[in-house]
């Protein structure tokens, strides 16, 4: 195993709403935080929205990823209880139910959170989860490949990349450049730990079966990175109030793409709680 450097912080892409339900975005592997501001300019109307973000040097494990995430989270939530009574945060006391989104690596991450915490959370939200990676045997390939990849091969691969990851035609210039970008911010020994992060990862249908929380599984057909559909259908099959939704023409990074927006999604499948869409629709 190797150095473990270990640093989360979260992003506020919008003005802060103490007032507000907890809405956090798990981002994929690159770990950036920086490719939700879209999604979360619309979901700001019913959340106070903080994006999870990953340091590109951080090569830690699934366990002190989830605890490390779980302890900023609690801290968000007695600031934000604070924030609320005008007073110090000294304990916690009844909150609104915290909402989780994780896409792709962040996916996972989520699981893992909501397996080692499940008080925190009140609903779940997976996207394209990469809880499928060792469905695709050559994936498990690139772990050793871009261990040794020189930096200037690994920029001209992200750009190879960017079609498996993306439908790219679906997507503004401005995201698929951000896009580029945040694949280009992790140094290739760390996408390999990342990628052997995915390798490894494992949760049983007997786990699962322990989470009751309402989730939302989003699917692209057009994923050409995972086997995203098939993954969401077996998810579903071991989670008891979970529901999975196709996206028929989105790729893997489906969030960015021009008409895929979460807050029309959540709504439509009757995701968001019924205190939320009465107060602020």
């Amino acid at each position: 195993m190797p150095e473990v450097k270990n640093n989360l912080s979260f992003i506020t892409p919008t003005l802060p709403k103490p007032e507000y339900p907890l809405f956090i975005f798990l981002p994929g592997m690159d770990g950036t935080g920086q490719l939700y501001q879209r999604q979360a300019n619309r979901l700001a109307k019913f959340f106070d929205i903080r994006c999870l973000s990953i340091s590109p040097d951080d090569m830690s494990d699934w366990n002190s990823l989830a605890e490390s995430a779980i302890a900023l989270i609690k801290k968000e939530l007695l600031l934000k209880q604070g924030n609320r009574n005008g007073k110090s945060p000294s304990s916690p006391s009844p909150r609104p139910p915290v909402y989780l989104c994780g896409e792709s690596f962040g996916g996972c991450l989520a699981l893992k959170l909501a397996l080692e915490a499940p008080w925190l959370f009140g609903r779940l939200i997976l996207v394209n989860p990469s809880s499928s990676f060792n469905q695709r045997p050559l994936l498990s390939w690139g772990i050793h490949f871009t261990q040794w990849m020189p930096e200037f091969f690994h920029s001209v691969s992200s750009l190879g990349l960017l079609p498996f990851l993306a439908a790219l035609e679906r997507m503004a210039t401005s995201d698929r450049l951000a896009l580029l970008e945040a694949m280009n911010s992790v140094p290739p020994r760390v996408v390999s730990w990342r990628l052997s992060l995915l390798r490894d990862f494992a949760v049983f249908g007997k786990d699962l079966r322990r989470l009751t929380q309402p989730m939302l599984i989003l699917a692209s057909r057009g994923d050409r990175l995972l086997p995203s559909i098939e993954e969401a259908k077996r998810l579903v099959n071991y989670l008891s109030h979970a529901q999975a939704i196709v996206l028929p023409h989105s790729g893997h990074a489906c969030l960015l793409e021009t008409d895929i927006y979460l807050d029309e999604i959540m709504q439509a499948n009757h995701f968001l709680e019924e205190q939320l869409t009465k107060e602020r629709c």
